[in-house]
């Protein structure tokens, strides 16, 4: 008996072992076919009944897949129709561009992507001198695109699920609880009070200083959101600079209110009785600038506190330049304008706020956000708690 044939078909020289299965038809009908090649019928078989075992797994064909296109398209085609902020997709895009799109990761096969592969990139960012916050933003996005992909069949499990990939940890010295966050002293907040100039830097940095409000919340405030009569201010929206991006990914900068940055952002605080001159202030300042520009002036922005001459959004960069130079008209050593939320924090600890006030009074998510920012002050005034036994003053010990 004749010895069957090892391989049935050549190519480029080459000797193969060619298997063909129907896979389907198309939709006119046409049955579609898929060839199989290997170095013996055996190596074929087992390369189409691997390929049979993925389509009933539901896995797809992705061999043109790399991990690096098809998260730009999970990105701008799935993620940005979704409902997400904008400010949100900006910094999605962001961590992709930075970190995936030109990464080690980028090139590899999406069904060959290994946790190993994972681990070793993120060793090499830590070691190139990254903190373990931001290869723990990176592997959030990376982990939600992943879980994406065994949703849609792209691949059977996903490489950064459990403890498979291990985020760097950065030494006690530089890890955020250790971070000492800047603040204003008294005598440079002195000094930035009598600066007596009428503007609108001043006001808005004064408003932040005595209430917490982050930036953009003070530039969304309105007229109706300030109530007199009850000592409140009404905190509704936020003023947010950001990149929008159009359908062929070219982004351009975008201002725009917004809903606040979380829904417990979105809340009543006191009204100080010492602010009200400072509110007062600027929205005289935005009525003098309502006559200059006459005509020119957007009446559609006009309830709002804190606009251009011209009535239209601030943005993010116009105010950070101005407050550069504001600093050095008082004196004062510049820090980020964010300094003034946590002077404001830091002064509310200091005088016995509870934990539990402080953080609905910042409008953050949850008490675990304010607890953790502000570990160092928690500390040191844990340092200042009474010492019982010394109350005992006579007894014996």
């Amino acid at each position: 008996m004749a010895n069957k044939p090892k391989t049935n078909t050549k190519v480029n020289g080459t000797e193969y072992y060619r298997i063909t299965v129907t896979i389907g038809r198309d939709s006119n009908g046409k049955l579609l076919r898929k060839q199989f090649y290997g170095s013996s019928k055996k190596d074929a078989e087992n390369k189409k009944q691997d390929y049979l075992n993925k389509i009933n797994s539901g896995i797809v064909e992705t061999k043109t897949m790399w991990l690096g296109s098809a998260m730009k398209s999970w990105l701008f085609e799935v993620v940005k129709v979704g409902q997400i902020k904008l400010a949100s997709f900006s910094r999605y895009e962001g961590v992709y561009r930075n970190y995936f799109e030109n990464s080690p990761l980028a090139c590899l096969q999406l069904d060959k992507v290994k946790s190993i592969d994972i681990q070793r990139y993120y060793n090499q960012l830590f070691k190139s001198g990254k903190s373990s916050n931001v290869i723990k933003t990176a592997n959030k996005l990376l982990k939600q695109f992943l879980k994406y992909c065994v949703d849609c069949g792209y691949i059977i499990k996903n490489p950064t699920d459990g403890k498979k990939v291990i985020i760097p940890k950065d030494s006690l010295a530089v890890r955020r609880e250790d971070k000492i966050l800047p603040v204003f002293s008294k005598e440079e907040m002195v000094k930035i009070l009598n600066q007596r100039e009428n503007t609108k830097i001043r006001c808005i940095a004064l408003i932040s200083y005595a209430t917490g409000m982050r930036r953009g919340e003070v530039l969304g405030l309105k007229e109706s959101d300030i109530d007199y009569i009850n000592k409140e201010i009404h905190i509704r929206r936020a003023m947010v600079t950001t990149y929008e991006f159009d359908d062929k990914g070219k982004k351009h900068k975008k201002t725009f209110l917004d809903d606040t940055k979380t829904y417990t952002s979105f809340r009543d605080i006191p009204l100080p009785k010492t602010l009200i001159p400072i509110i007062k202030q600027a929205i005289s300042l935005k009525k003098r600038e309502m006559l200059k520009a006459a005509g020119s002036f957007n009446e559609n922005n006009k309830d709002l506190i804190f606009l251009s001459e011209n009535g239209e959004y601030i943005e993010a960069s116009n105010i950070n330049k101005s407050w550069i130079y504001f600093l050095k008209r008082c004196g004062v050593k510049h820090k980020k304008f964010h300094a003034l939320r946590h002077t404001y924090a830091t002064l509310q600890f200091e005088n016995n706020r509870p934990l539990l006030t402080i953080s609905k009074l910042l409008g953050h998510a949850n008490i675990d956000i304010t607890a953790s920012t502000y570990t160092h002050v928690m500390k040191k005034e844990k340092e200042k708690a009474v010492d019982t036994l010394s109350l005992l003053n006579n007894s014996v010990i």
